[in-house]
């Protein structure tokens, strides 16, 4: 396999992560975050960083967008609930 077809492949597996993520909306980013170490978040900052070393502009929101499939802002009103006491400690013992 060369660079370009490895390189279609990861592209390929991107977009089938990001289209998981947008359905599997249940999954809240604080567990993620609490299991694996990134989030939705995490995966559109890395995008963004990204195209700016491809020479691209990029805002936060604007990255966000591609990730969750519609403004962050009406996501989180539409899927983020309040996060637990539980999961709220396990994320602060994680990051200290």
């Amino acid at each position: 396999m060369d660079h370009k077809e490895t390189e279609q492949l990861e592209a390929a597996a991107f977009r089938r992560l990001v289209a998981h993520l947008r359905e599997r909306s249940d999954v809240q980013n604080i567990d993620m975050m609490n299991l694996a170490g990134f989030c939705r978040n995490c995966l559109s900052r890395w995008y963004m960083e990204a195209a700016e070393d491809a020479g691209f502009e990029m805002s936060q929101q604007e990255a966000r967008e591609i990730v969750y499939g519609m403004p962050y802002d009406d996501w989180k009103r539409a899927h983020q609930r309040e996060a637990s006491r539980e999961q709220l400690a396990a994320f602060t013992a994680d990051h200290k």
